[in-house]
């Protein structure tokens, strides 16, 4: 099996793609790059069994509805609600909210936050991938599924925050050392050096982990009341299991 992890900024520069061969109760990063393009993106995707997008699939259907009733002149406050109450919906999608509750974590606002310019680049890539014959189910049940790094670290027992920008590669530099010994079958290769080096490249890696998560049917996915909602605003897949399951389910 092949799995591709993306951490998927705006701009070329910041994102990273990973891709990982499974076989035979092993891991091997065969291929990681810094600064990857939309063509790179893509073909990625294209040639993996299962790819893992660290980015918004979608935004809040409440977000949409807002825009579209303030276009026309018509927002209307929920009664009994003011202030951030009102707003919560607006901002945060229901597999955000679904994260909190589960890890304590709160997804950056796709609506709200500078997240949204990564997910206009995913909604163009998406587009692409549907005009070749791949169209993406939002919901995770296809090719490409949405994760989030840091609830997949701390679901790991893994660090998960201060790892982060160039003033951090002493924290990035343990992270890669907990994440190697908690997975002594992954073998980093000759990459190892760019993930010391590149938060956006290890966030690459453990997205491509997340995808085999979700390709083995080891994550959480959306109940019968979350389904329709999921399918428009996408849905971050969660580990639940540990990582050893990722190779002993091979």
């Amino acid at each position: 099996m092949l799995t591709v992890g993306i951490d998927l900024a705006a701009e070329a520069a910041r994102t990273a793609v990973a891709w990982v061969d499974w076989s035979a109760g092993r891991a091997r990063i065969i291929r990681l790059v810094a600064g990857a393009d939309d063509d790179l993106i893509v073909e990625a995707m294209l040639g993996a069994d299962k790819a893992g997008v660290d980015c918004p699939l979608g935004w809040p259907d409440k977000f949409v509805d807002f825009v579209c009733a303030h276009r026309a002149g018509d927002v209307r406050v929920p009664e009994g609600l003011v202030g951030r109450a009102w707003r919560r919906d607006l901002a945060l999608r229901v597999t955000d909210q679904v994260v909190h509750e589960q890890t304590g974590l709160t997804p950056l606002s796709v609506s709200a936050d500078r997240i949204g310019h990564a997910t206009m680049r995913c909604a163009a890539l998406l587009a692409e991938l549907a005009r070749r014959g791949r169209p993406v189910d939002r919901r995770g049940r296809g090719a490409v599924v949405e994760v989030y790094p840091a609830a997949c670290l701390k679901r790991w027992g893994l660090p998960y925050r201060g790892y982060k920008r160039a003033a951090n590669l002493t924290e990035l530099g343990l992270l890669v050392d907990r994440l190697l010994e908690a997975a002594p079958w992954l073998d980093p290769g000759e990459y190892e050096p760019l993930c010391r080096a590149s938060d956006d490249a290890t966030d690459a890696v453990v997205s491509a982990l997340a995808a085999r998560a979700s390709a083995l049917g080891l994550v959480g996915a959306p109940t019968a009341e979350q389904e329709g909602t999921a399918a428009t605003e996408g849905w971050i897949v969660l580990p639940t299991t540990s990582l050893d399951r990722l190779v002993t389910d091979a």
